[in-house]
């Protein structure tokens, strides 16, 4: 098996970092908004003035994975997987919301950059309608998508094949926003990705959307590089290019369900606005942090820490999804952790008695949920996972 730095050598070639240390560093000087230690920038209520309420203005994609969307329609003519990308992104908008305490009433504006030579009109057709059935689709559980239309643009020169992303806006009372304030003695509820809530209609692998490049090369083989050479970078080397042994048809028994790769790797991401909506309005004061993993997996709460250890003993098992990626691409488990959520994609820090509620409001989403971890003082910030593969380190 490659060793750690060897994986990252492989994923600066394909031109990913889980870190995003670039990105870090470029917005370093900037203002960092009325609460630095929230989980994504609160800005005073500039839309309507109010010094008790703020405002929330946030925007992400879909990432790669629409380039993986975008080799399984071709293969196989289903145009509904694009539905799914547009869930992708907006619940990585929604999500990182939540995370500050949003639950409700958000505002979307789409921008999707296509290339009119590889995205039809027909493609176009589904990722707008698929942005009004997903907001329709939460409207039973007290979760108000508003859309505002957005962009589509033709640049061919600057997308191979589509860019699908939102910016998020919405305004809440300060009282409202969640402060990440993790300390010694808060219990770690880890909320699966995996599985079907409650308010889902098909079986979800838990990859979300973060992670699709190394997934989609380490995974799929050599001949969708041949067949759809604008599904990938062309200065990527090319034996990191599809360098697996799965096509996406391949068959895959996951929990009684008979799924094809492309099914497992494409899962919309869930969202877990539903349940914390309910958990907040009754728990809110036990919150001492709510954290996405997405871009840094497992070392996502790093970021937010400040002389405690996290230790998380007790993961769920990781996902049939994450075990076909590793073993096609031979990845260090470290560094699985590193990249992908590796089963729950939501953590709340909680006191034990907030955790026994959420526990239990979680069954009645339909959401696996366990506590995973706790915290425990530390002279530095520091995660520690406990897997079966081994005990990792991890420091800012």
């Amino acid at each position: 098996m490659a060793n750690t730095s060897d994986k990252f050598n492989k994923y600066e070639q394909r031109g990913v970092s889980a870190s995003k240390s670039e990105v870090h560093a470029a917005i370093r000087s900037l203002d960092r908004g009325l609460y630095p230690n929230a989980f994504c920038k609160v800005l005073p209520d500039v839309a309507g003035g109010d010094p008790a309420y703020c405002n929330l203005l946030h925007a992400d994609t879909a990432g790669t994975k629409a380039a993986l969307a975008y080799l399984y329609w071709r293969e196989t003519g289903d145009l509904s997987v694009w539905a799914g990308i547009v869930q992708d992104a907006i619940v990585m908008n929604l999500d990182d919301m939540l995370c500050v305490g949003c639950t409700d009433n958000v505002v979307l504006s789409n921008t999707i950059g296509r290339n009119r030579r590889h995205i039809p009109g027909e493609v176009l057709s589904v990722l707008i309608q698929g942005a009004a059935d997903f907001a329709e689709a939460l409207r039973p559980w007290g979760v108000h998508l508003h859309l505002a239309g957005g962009e589509t643009a033709d640049v061919g020169d600057l997308v191979r094949t589509v860019d699908v992303g939102f910016t998020a806006f919405a305004r809440i009372p300060r009282h409202k926003i969640v402060v990440n304030r993790i300390q010694p003695g808060d219990v770690v509820v880890g909320l699966a990705s995996f599985g079907q809530a409650a308010y889902e209609h098909q079986y979800n692998s838990g990859i979300g959307s973060n992670g699709l490049t190394a997934a989609r090369h380490d995974v799929l083989c050599k001949e969708y590089a041949d067949r759809y050479p604008e599904s990938y970078d062309p200065a990527m080397p090319i034996e990191l290019v599809y360098s697996g042994h799965h096509r996406l048809t391949d068959t895959v028994e996951v929990e009684g369900y008979s799924l094809t790769v492309g099914q497992l790797l494409l899962s919309p991401t869930r969202t877990y606005t539903p349940v914390l909506r309910a958990f907040l309005e009754r728990c809110h004061e036990h919150v001492h942090g709510l954290i996405h993993c997405t871009g840094g997996g497992q070392t996502k709460v790093l970021k937010f820490l400040h002389q405690v250890r996290v230790i998380k003993d007790n993961l769920f098992e990781p996902p049939t999804v994450f075990r076909l990626i590793q073993a096609s691409g031979q990845t260090d488990w470290a560094e699985m952790y590193r990249v992908f959520n590796m089963g729950h994609r939501m953590e709340v820090y909680t006191s034990p008695t907030g955790a026994q509620l959420l526990l239990s409001m979680a069954a009645d989403f339909g959401i696996a949920a366990q506590v995973v971890g706790r915290v425990e003082p530390h002279e530095s910030a520091c995660v520690t996972v406990h897997s079966p593969f081994g005990v990792f380190e991890y420091a800012e």
